[in-house]
């Protein structure tokens, strides 16, 4: 019989508690202040009678700010985050503990991002403030229900979010933000490690049924800042400068995790799982030539673009 979501959280405890210990060894404590320029800093219009923002106040490249926009917006909406967690995973014992670890440190990267891009007047602040309001009043409610699901999400969206704050950063042309979102990146990956690490435990106390959840949040995985007034838009220029897109969601998130996982070497599994195994090839295959002709027709964009100068 499968095991319930409650018997799974329950026997994945001890593996939280050894989890939790490697976490708190390799993690690195660091200061969002240290990253801050400070000495850049001037007033803005309004109290203190400074200088309104404009366009030319910003080094960094369009798409790079809209991909620091949008990063900064999904950190907002931690408070959801944590009511999501905090309820699937529970306040008590190893559990709570991450919870809570976890809460800290994503707000560190909140902090750390605001500061900088107010300080350096990378991005207009009042619009930011704006879509800060309007993103956090609509919150965020995961889509998956079991406690599965939703470690399967974390494990792919940790790292996800990892190489979006990386390449980001890259992409900024800054020094400054580069080695600030590097270090965040640092910390995505070892939420990514905590989360990778216990559903490959739960492979092994029920594989059929961690195969669904993986199945399912696979097939139809988005990021959190979806929800995000104009993300579409703003997701597609962030893919053609080549930040994240499904090529790099396939190769550099989906596939990495699952190999890790061994989910195409898994014995034993019964009918269902079987199926759902299938399911996740068929839709691995389709995304290889969704994402390899979005690449070529981005070349030929590019190449158009160069001729025409």
């Amino acid at each position: 019989m499968a095991m319930t979501q409650t018997e799974l959280l329950h026997e994945l405890e001890p593996v939280v508690s050894v989890e939790l210990d490697r976490h708190e060894k390799m993690a690195k404590e660091w200061f969002p202040h240290e990253y801050i320029p400070w000495s850049e800093g001037r007033d803005f219009d309004g109290i203190y009678g400074g200088a309104a923002w404009q366009e030319s106040d910003s080094k960094i490249p369009e798409a790079a700010r809209v991909s620091l926009i949008v990063n900064l917006l999904t950190e907002d909406n931690l408070p959801s985050y944590h009511h999501e967690i905090a309820t699937t995973f529970g306040r008590d014992g190893a559990w709570g503990t991450w919870v809570h670890r976890w809460t800290a440190e994503e707000d560190r990267h909140g902090t750390a991002l605001r500061d900088y891009l107010t300080v350096t007047r990378a991005v207009d602040p009042v619009a930011l403030e704006r879509a800060r309001m309007r993103h956090m009043e609509s919150g965020f409610v995961t889509a998956y229900g079991t406690m599965l699901q939703q470690l399967a999400y974390v494990s792919f969206q940790e790292l996800a979010t990892r190489i979006s704050h990386r390449n980001t950063g890259m992409a900024s042309g800054d020094e400054g933000c580069e080695r600030l979102l590097a270090r965040i990146a640092a910390d995505e990956n070892l939420h990514m490690l905590f989360y990778r690490n216990l559903l490959k435990a739960a492979f092994e106390l029920d594989p059929n049924q961690t195969m669904r959840a993986v199945t399912d949040v696979v097939t139809t995985f988005q990021m959190p800042g979806q929800g995000m007034e104009g993300f579409t838009r703003k997701a597609l220029i962030i893919a053609n400068e080549g930040i994240y897109d499904l090529r790099l969601h396939l190769d550099d998130v989906l596939m990495p995790v699952l190999r890790q996982w061994s989910v195409f070497d898994k014995t034993g599994l019964d009918a269902e799982g079987e199926r759902a195994r299938e399911e996740l090839a068929a839709f691995l295959a389709k995304t290889e030539a969704t994402a390899a002709r979005f690449v070529e027709r981005r070349e030929e964009r590019r190449a158009r673009a160069a001729a025409a100068k």
